[in-house]
């Protein structure tokens, strides 16, 4: 039983940034955020929507020591004509509950899931950035809240959305990034969580992104754990080549997290009548491709990005300069659709946006 959201009102309303003023990612938070419990013998109950602030916890709570934790990602755009809408989030609402199942943590009513978000995204809409390219960041997750330290699922949990205005990921326009393939370190293996949405994941990559940094990458590619070869994703994004004509990304093996804006970019190419494949590609078609110059494109997918030209591959110390690290014409033409769809620029032919 979910029951009827209660809503508490904050009586101390912060002051919200400026036009003028960089949001940056995750920087500001809204006045409101939604909370809801679950118990073992009861199930979810006293959905609420509360002012923002501190959530209490036990020491002992289980996510502290075992790690059960999954979360979410979308946004909440205004359009040109001032609507404000979300893309897909009935497909967010499927994903947490497959990142819950891998967990051992309770499913959710996924429509229920998606009115919380549009409920408490209707009470902080001035929340909604007007500046060109900028959104609300929609972050919901779970956590096991039970106190004890055997290792076991928990029998409590909290569901908790915050939100978060954001900039433009691109402050200056479209560009291309420079991607680290990580050779020595695993992100997940098959029959891991790797398809999860969990906190643990995103943890085991710090330390390779920290490297990629140092060698003035954004990010990391992620091969597979066990040979070492074939490619999986991107540290925050699944990834796609064109070879030849054909655009290739890594298909689901179990250890890849199954994205939202990956799925609509397949969607996208199969209409437009572009050969899409998913299957596996090894680092070598990849370094094959390069040097016989049929590697034209290549790109990353994910919410904060939508769509990320990846500029050059550095492998081994061998650097993959990509369609002379300039932007291809099928990435600009990804990136505009999929945005001008969701700010209402371009005709949502497929039924992904839904008014709050």
């Amino acid at each position: 039983m979910h029951g009827k959201i209660r809503i508490e009102r904050n009586p101390n309303r912060k002051t919200k940034p400026g036009l003028e003023e960089a949001l940056g990612f995750g920087r500001y938070f809204t006045d409101h955020m939604f909370m809801m419990d679950y118990e073992e013998g009861s199930g979810w109950q006293d959905p609420r929507i509360v002012p923002y602030g501190p959530i209490s916890h036990d020491p002992a709570a289980m996510v502290f020591h075992y790690g059960q934790a999954v979360f979410e990602g979308l946004k909440a755009f205004r359009t040109e004509k001032d609507e404000i809408v979300l893309f897909r989030p009935d497909q967010n609402a499927k994903r947490l509950n497959r990142s819950c199942d891998r967990l051992q943590m309770p499913q959710m009513d996924e429509e229920f899931v998606v009115d919380a978000i549009r409920t408490l995204v209707r009470l902080d809409a001035d929340w909604v950035p007007r500046k060109k390219g900028s959104s609300l960041y929609i972050r919901p997750f779970v956590i096991a809240t039970e106190a004890g330290l055997g290792v076991r699922a928990s029998s409590r949990y909290s569901f908790v959305i915050i939100m978060s205005p954001v900039g433009a990921y691109y402050e200056e326009g479209l560009q291309p990034i420079n991607i680290l393939v990580e050779s020595h370190y695993a992100r997940a293996v098959r029959g891991g969580t790797g398809n999860a949405k969990t906190a643990g994941n995103y943890a085991a990559t710090l330390k390779a992104q920290a490297l990629a940094k140092e060698h003035n990458c954004a990010q990391v590619l992620w091969l597979d754990a066990i040979e070492k070869m074939y490619i999986e994703e991107a540290g925050s994004m699944n990834v796609f080549f064109k070879i030849n004509g054909e655009v290739v990304t890594p298909s689901l093996s179990g250890s890849i997290l199954e994205g939202i804006t990956r799925n609509s970019i397949i969607h996208l190419l199969k209409e437009w009548g572009i050969p899409v494949s998913e299957r596996k590609i090894s680092i070598h078609d990849i370094v094959e491709a390069f040097e016989n110059g049929t590697l034209e494109e290549a790109f990353g997918t994910g919410t904060a990005a939508v769509v990320s030209p990846i500029g050059s591959l550095l492998w081994n110390g061998t650097l993959m300069s990509i369609n002379q690290g300039n932007i291809g014409e099928l990435v600009a033409r990804l990136y505009d659709t999929i945005t001008g769809i969701q700010y209402g620029r371009i005709e949502d032919s497929n039924s992904w946006m839904i008014s709050c």
